[in-house]
């Protein structure tokens, strides 16, 4: 179930903030109005959706905002679950065979874990279960690197562009030396262009980027969990042992706590 991830809005709140704050405690309200320049705004904004449109086709430019939305939402995906899920799977493999396991498939959410039990079910040769298990992986990382590299792209070309915008306030400055009244907006032109592609690149484009390639990252770690506990059901082996063998991926803290339990209890 998807939740939203609260962290993304909040460091990107935090960061607008700290800019107000730095900006009013220094030059108050009026301060504040001065950094906001609608053409300095719509050079920025205008420039990267320009690269954007000539870097990408639209069919993937379509998906920016969908693929964008994932930086804030999270999706509970636990690791101890999984190992609890496939623990009993072997369970009962073992006492009722492979077969037994159709019944349990109704209750199973995740797509890849359904397709790799159907795998073993049909008694395809392990190696081959993980060669297309790890396919699939493959097509999901690709797929995802193609949506995030387009915020990847923005975040490089906000500060290219906020640099052409200060170019251009810079020859309309120099151009009107002699206008004394046209100075302060062709000066606003040149700078705040650079603050805003700055700003965009390193708040935003630049951190959700980030934000989702860690949850692609930890995507395609929990499915390889997934890919060893098919194999071991497809090889019959016993709940202890694939207990065992996925613990290791479940987080160290977890693991110490565990063991910590299980020595209390021994004593």
């Amino acid at each position: 179930m998807k939740k939203i991830d609260m962290l993304t809005p909040i460091g990107i709140l935090i960061g607008i903030s700290m800019v107000v704050f730095g900006v009013i405690s220094s030059g108050g309200m009026s301060g504040f109005l001065a950094f906001i320049d609608v053409p300095s705004i719509l050079i920025v904004l205008g420039g990267v959706f320009g690269t954007l449109c000539v870097s990408f086709p639209l069919k993937q430019l379509k998906n920016m905002g969908r693929v964008g939305k994932q930086a804030f939402q999270s999706k509970e995906i636990n690791v101890e679950e999984i190992v609890g899920t496939f623990v009993h799977l072997s369970e009962k493999a073992r006492r009722e065979g492979l077969l037994s396991l159709e019944a349990e498939l109704e209750q199973i959410d995740d797509s890849f874990v359904k397709k790799g039990i159907l795998l073993a079910i049909d008694g395809v040769e392990p190696e081959m279960i993980r060669e297309l298990l790890e396919a699939e992986i493959a097509a999901v990382e690709e797929r995802h690197a193609r949506g995030r590299s387009m915020f990847e792209k923005a975040g490089d070309y906000a500060p290219a562009w906020g640099m052409i915008g200060t170019l251009v306030g810079l020859v309309l400055m120099l151009k009107s030396l002699n206008t004394p009244s046209s100075l302060g907006p062709n000066m606003a032109i040149a700078l705040l262009t650079t603050f805003y592609g700055a700003l965009l690149s390193n708040l935003f484009f630049q951190p959700i980027a980030a934000k989702l390639a860690g949850k692609t990252e930890h995507e395609l770690f929990v499915k390889e969990v997934i890919i060893e506990g098919v194999i071991g059901l497809q090889a019959g082996q016993n709940s202890r042992f694939v207990q065992a063998k996925l613990k290791v991926f479940a987080p160290v803290e977890k693991r110490k706590l565990e063991e910590k339990s299980e020595h209390v209890r021994e004593a």
